[in-house]
């Protein structure tokens, strides 16, 4: 019995569970060994592979959530922050959201692992999540789903329709963008020079009016240009210029791990920088300074040369 042509998909389903990549991957992992112990006691008249390791990873991730606070971004966690020059001071207590590494699995559809939607799926309780994922994204049926989660049909429909109603009092969840929309990649590459110029008129000019730039694991977040660029303007004042930006995806999003200037011409990751671009406008950026979501991107080197960089971009 082969697991592995699964094995993508229900990463990418515990992910949307328990908002870090690292543990999906563990979870899985679990899923497919106590899959491999029953398989002797799988009937195929009762389910499909497929739906039958569903049930197992979908109880794998209940069991994990048991107690556990869910995983927010800073601006989840209260008001934004007025004052430029507050401290970055990380907070590793808090267990914070992570981004999911698109290019390490070929999935057909990536708009429902976005940050702000897997950040307002946190906020419900996990069977009320495990119910809207296996519905609403995945497209089972209520039967199935009830047969997963050991409830009923009714029990289902019921669960579903609250978490629909949860997700609707939280406020509209970012605009979902294509990472290869024309009027998306001009904004990022136009926000890549910009950047890389150390150019803070310019990257604020490609701002949307309210737009938010959080990094966990600092806590503190700011909304709006005017703050977004005070604090670019410390950034820059902090780290210098000469930065180096690479262009990927992350979470179905437009994304760039940007290399802060060395001496000796050298360039250190410093951010993993998820992008939401609305109307052609940068509308949310969430910059992950944490080394290990750093380690989920395979295809990034910590610390790379100038030449390196323009050779490899």
């Amino acid at each position: 019995m082969d697991f592995e042509p699964y094995r993508g998909e229900l990463v990418a389903y515990c992910y949307r569970m328990v908002g870090s990549f690292h543990e999906a991957e563990d979870l899985v992992q679990e899923t497919v060994l106590r899959a491999w112990k029953a398989r002797d006691r799988y009937d195929p008249g009762r389910a499909s592979v497929r739906t039958w390791l569903y049930r197992i990873a979908t109880n794998a991730c209940l069991t994990a959530l048991e107690g556990r606070a869910r995983r927010p971004l800073p601006s989840g966690l209260g008001a934004p922050s007025d004052d430029p020059e507050a401290p970055l001071k990380p907070a590793f207590d808090i267990p914070w959201l992570q981004p999911f590494p698109d290019a390490r699995f070929d999935l057909g559809a990536r708009t429902d692992l976005r940050l702000a939607l897997v950040a307002a799926m946190q906020v419900l309780p996990p069977r009320q999540r495990a119910v809207l994922v296996l519905r609403e994204v995945l497209e089972f049926s209520a039967a199935e789903v009830a047969t997963q989660l050991g409830t009923t049909v009714a029990a289902v429909n019921s669960a579903l329709q609250r978490a629909r109603a949860a997700l609707m009092d939280m406020g509209e969840v970012d605009e979902v963008t294509e990472p290869d929309d024309p009027k998306v990649r001009a904004a990022i590459q136009r926000y890549v020079r910009a950047f890389e110029a150390g150019d803070v008129g310019a990257l604020v000019r490609l701002l949307a009016d309210d737009a938010v730039l959080e990094m966990p694991p600092v806590p503190l977040w700011y909304r709006g240009r005017h703050d977004y660029g005070l604090f670019m303007r410390r950034v820059f004042a902090m780290r210098g210029t000469g930065w180096k930006m690479r262009q990927l995806t992350a979470s179905g999003q437009p994304a760039l791990a940007a290399y802060a200037p060395e001496p000796g011409g050298r360039h250190r990751l410093h951010t993993l920088q998820v992008f939401t671009v609305t109307g052609g406008q940068v509308a949310r950026n969430v910059a992950f300074a944490d080394p290990r979501v750093f380690e989920a991107f395979d295809d990034l080197p910590q610390q790379i040369s100038f030449h390196e960089f323009d050779a490899a971009r």
